[in-house]
């Protein structure tokens, strides 16, 4: 391709983006004085998907009342002082768009750094941005980037990101991290108000709100309109640690639940009972396109506006055999924003992102027909025998039974002659399949929102002398709402894999405001434990963990708080033993409880019960590292204590633990390998044999 051919390339290609620059190349100095203006950009800026020659720049400028707003001028250049700028074009806030607006500067060179700002028309300038450029597919240089999720402001402070950027600037300068992958929950769209409920889960709650025409569903708020999502994207960006990471990095982002709302699934809504909410989807689609720059698809005008079509909330309809509803509505709402797309870092990395909310059947476990099967007494847990009979319906392995024995019972089973649920729908499975088998990069990552690893224990193994019956012969499992929720699915993801000889595929995945890090195998024992990929669970930016869910409703003299909970003998601080339970057992639990001796529990470890597991902690806060080269991935959880006070000094939070663990690349006919190869500080309740 000839330079006149590339430069007509890339201006087509900014152009069909809608973007307002299009190319760089020589830029003459600009003629007027610029002074820093950062208050009249109150979310400050940011940058996303970055491309080996493009990246989209982003920015909010509401009108304010001393001066005309008119157009922004968005600069991008070599160095930080803007001596070498290589781009300058015009871009104008609107109202439509909420004041936002964002370009595509495309031309650029690959593996650089690049700064940008925005300047209005009076010469009031943003702050600062730094962004990256992809390198070239053809660079085996090692890719260095951060993974994180849930960052809740309403109930913590985003302080670990203040540790990440200080660890960052001390690193030698090939070292440092390159872009952040955000897997979901960035906003919380359930708003507490200090003065209804000062304190959660032993948290202090700020003040974000109130929403502007939100509506009331028990102790929350939570949004009716864009213009309330909007008001939460405002309030988060607001964050000075927020801010300060979208300025430094590129973000690539897809969404959880928090996004729309908690629990959902296609356009359903389900704080207290499932409803249909395709309106509520727009508005929710409508304001994540508006404040976070990403190359996605459906109802836009480019990258300008988010142009949402006009539905009615209507019951969902027309269920196909993946379980999504073909309602005209619906499917106008959940394809109206595709978040699902794939960016290449180099030779070394593919990242694959996929939508696990919008295409999703609604999960086995909440079914109305599931009733009969929940698990009381046991709190977080379900029943993975039960579990795994109604997921996969008339697709069970080796035949759906009639009946399922729970509670000592024979139950009908009501999911029989119905199809397995799924978390992707067909299309995007059918895409997941096709990148996963074509991508010719070492390493093929799929940021995945939601885990796969098991949390279970054996809770049908209690000692004699425990009062309690759990209901069936099988593994109780920690949560239903993310890939343990839909294990036909799962298991065909994974043995999938196998079949084509698909090496080198780690999951990366948030959501569980845990650290996990493990092998994924189509089934755990007394299945066949065949690992075909890898997965690490990221940490909590500041959502409240399982751990200190547990610690604030769970009294400690409860039959069965040892599995959850331990107090040292010595008065300690309570320790997370639902660690110990997921890991070894809940007879290492109560072995632990009894003697106080570590020794004690692991004496009595249940190997059947995670061999997948290299760890787990259900207490973790923070985010992770990963450093990708042709050899192995390694993958490290920096852990913060609970992010509940504001930054402390230049690192913001201080640090509770950081582990390293190393997954080699493998050959087809062979299965991967994880190995833990650092520890510094203590992780509590983190025991190996």
């Amino acid at each position: 391709m000839t330079i006149a051919d590339r430069r007509e390339f890339l201006a087509a290609a900014a152009a069909s983006f809608g973007a307002a620059l299009v190319l760089a190349g020589p830029v003459r100095a600009g003629s007027r004085a610029v002074r820093p203006a950062p208050e009249r950009f109150p979310q400050g800026v940011a940058s996303g998907d970055p491309q080996p020659d493009s990246i989209i720049l982003w920015t909010r400028r509401p009108p304010r009342a001393d001066h005309d707003l008119g157009a922004l001028t968005v600069e991008t250049a070599e160095d930080e002082g803007f001596r070498r700028v290589v781009a300058r074009a015009a871009v104008t806030p609107v109202e439509a768009a909420d004041w936002t607006c964002r370009a595509l500067v495309a031309g650029l060179k690959p593996g650089r750094t690049y700064w940008y700002r925005f300047i209005d028309a009076d010469g009031g300038s943003s702050r600062t941005g730094r962004t990256f450029t992809a390198p070239a597919e053809t660079n085996a240089a090692p890719a260095r980037f951060a993974f994180v999720s849930c960052q809740n402001v309403n109930l913590g402070y985003a302080t670990p990101y203040r540790r990440m950027i200080a660890e960052d600037a001390a690193r030698p300068e090939a070292e440092r991290l390159r872009f952040v992958l955000h897997l979901g929950d960035f906003i919380y769209e359930m708003i507490w108000s200090p003065k209804d409920q000062p304190t959660l889960q032993g948290r202090t709650v700020r003040e974000i709100g109130p929403l502007p025409t939100g509506a009331r569903v028990g102790a929350i708020q939570v949004p009716t309109t864009v213009a309330d999502y909007r008001h939460v994207y405002q309030a988060y960006l607001a964050d000075p640690d927020i801010q300060d990471a979208r300025a430094l990095w590129p973000f690539i982002c897809v969404w959880d639940n928090h996004e729309f709302s908690n629990r959902c699934w296609q356009s359903q809504i389900n704080y207290d009972g499932s409803r249909p909410a395709q309106s509520l989807k727009a508005a929710a689609n409508q304001a994540w396109f508006e404040y976070i720059p990403a190359r996605v698809r459906g109802a836009t005008q480019g990258l300008e506006r988010f142009l949402p079509p006009a539905v009615q909330d209507a019951p969902l309809t027309d269920f196909d055999a993946d379980g999504l509803s073909h309602q005209a509505d619906n499917q106008a709402k959940i394809n109206s924003l595709l978040i699902n797309r794939a960016l290449r870092w180099g030779a070394n990395v593919e990242l694959i992102l996929t939508d696990n909310r919008s295409f999703r059947s609604q999960a086995a476990a909440e079914r109305a027909d599931a009733a009969p099967f929940a698990v009381s007494g046991f709190p977080w847990y379900a029943d993975q025998t039960a579990i795994e009979i109604l997921d996969a319906g008339r697709a069970m392995p080796g035949g759906a039974p009639e009946t399922i024995r729970f509670n000592a019972q024979d139950l009908p089973n009501p999911r029989r002659d119905h199809p397995p649920g799924s978390m992707l729908g067909a299309r995007q499975k059918l895409w997941l399949k096709e990148r996963l088998t074509h991508s010719s990069a070492r390493w093929k990552l799929w940021g995945n929102s939601v885990g796969m690893l098991h949390r279970r224990t054996d809770w049908q193994n209690l000692p004699e002398d425990i009062n309690a019956v759990w209901p069936t012969e099988g593994y109780g499992l920690y949560g239903t709402d993310d890939w343990c929720g839909y294990p036909a699915e799962r298991r065909e993801l994974l043995n999938f894999l196998e079949a084509q000889g698909v090496t080198n595929v780690a999951a990366l995945a948030g959501d569980r405001h845990s650290f996990f890090a493990g092998l994924l195998s189509p089934d755990l024992p007394p299945g066949d434990y065949r690992p075909t990929a890898a997965e690490f669970v990221v940490g909590s930016i500041s959502t409240p963990s399982s751990f200190e869910a547990a610690e604030a409703v769970l009294p400690l003299d409860r039959l069965l708080s040892p599995a959850y909970l331990h107090r040292p003998a010595d008065g300690g601080a309570v320790q997370p033993a639902m660690n110990l339970a997921i890991r070894h057992g809940v007879r290492a639990c109560y072995a632990l409880k009894a003697s106080g001796r570590i020794e004690e529990a692991l004496a009595v470890s249940n190997p059947h019960v995670a061999p997948h597991l290299a760890f787990a902690d259900l207490g973790g806060h923070g985010y992770a590292l990963v450093v990708a080269d042709h050899d192995a991935l390694e993958v490290e959880f920096v852990a913060t204590p609970r992010p509940v006070h504001p930054p402390q000094g230049p690192e913001g939070i201080p640090l509770a633990y950081r582990v390293t663990h190393r997954l080699s690349a493998w050959s087809p006919g062979e299965q991967p390998r994880l190995e833990r190869v650092r520890q510094d500080g203590v992780a509590p309740l983190i025991l190996d044999i």
